[in-house]
């Protein structure tokens, strides 16, 4: 069975290329294909592909600056595999770490999977999956990192650096958000949005990944976008009470309510009730599963 592999890029420097020569100097028994999407880089870091890795099963796709969400979605419109693995362009791999990623996608024993997550250069490091962490007196919605489980197991977030999913599965809860403008709750958003329609989230413990992690974001971030995709995460999938607090976080923010306003001009409420029709589930069984106090 097909994996499509998408890596988006934006301004990535060096890493692209280093992340692609760590996955063609590992062993990868699975069948693939690599999608680059370059989501309008301005420091030419996709320009080497033009006279490296000719000889692989590479396709680049250029999008016009839409951020993080929908340059994962041009990738999988672009794709041609049964299942997609959503990557970061800054990542190093290990021998066989496909292969054991999607051995419980094609055995039937999930929908999603995530594998262990460890950091570059800081080797006491490993996550794996993440849940969130919410703390309404200091204003914090997060992820937190799973500790270690030795077998398969559920996981309330799938961290956007790397994860498989069926295709069918991405398509039928419409992929990631089209409605977010930049970087921002894409992959808690999208994990959120598994659980409720009845699909499932795991983490494979046996394979593991290496990320860079980064303090600075390479291109700009408007804390603004960034508030607004969690405002709009809320009302798309919380409850009045969960999106009131939210709100309350975001109140000390001098453009939240212009935010409030610009959400719900961009469609969020009608988006909810198409979810609501096909929802299995609803938040408040999502956060008690997980045991998350919010």
């Amino acid at each position: 069975m097909l994996a499509s592999i998408i890596f988006p890029v934006k301004n990535e420097g060096i890493n692209v290329k280093n992340t692609l020569e760590s996955f063609f100097s590992v062993k990868v028994n699975s069948p693939y294909e690599i999608i680059i999407v370059n989501d309008q880089s301005d420091d030419q870091c996709c320009d080497f592909l033009q006279h490296h890795f000719l000889d692989k099963n590479i396709k680049v796709v250029d999008t016009p600056g839409v951020g993080a969400a929908n340059a994962r979605n041009a990738g999988a419109e672009k794709a041609n595999g049964s299942i997609l693995v959503f990557c970061d362009a800054h990542l190093e791999f290990e021998d066989l770490w496909l292969d054991r990623l999607l051995k419980p996608i094609l055995d039937g024993s999930c929908d999603s999977i995530t594998p262990a997550i460890g950091a570059i250069g800081n080797p006491d490091f490993i996550g794996y999956g993440q849940t969130l962490w919410v703390n309404e007196r200091s204003n914090k919605f997060r992820t937190h990192w799973n500790t270690k489980k030795d077998h398969l197991f559920e996981t309330a977030i799938l961290p956007g650096g790397c994860f498989a999913i069926r295709r069918d599965v991405f398509e039928d809860v419409g992929g990631f958000e089209t409605g977010f403008p930049t970087w921002g709750h894409e992959d808690v958003e999208l994990s959120i949005k598994l659980w409720l329609f009845g699909y499932n989230c795991y983490v494979q413990p046996r394979t593991k990944v290496l990320h860079l992690f980064r303090k600075v974001q390479p291109y700009k971030i408007e804390m603004e976008d960034y508030y607004y995709n969690l405002l709009r995460l809320a009302y798309l999938h919380f409850n009045l009470s969960r999106i009131q607090k939210i709100r309350k976080m975001m109140i000390k923010h001098t453009f939240s309510k212009a935010l409030e306003k610009r959400v719900i001009q961009n469609g969020a409420m009608e988006k909810k009730q198409v979810y609501l029709k096909k929802r299995n589930y609803d938040d408040d069984w999502y956060f008690r599963r997980f045991g998350i106090e919010f």
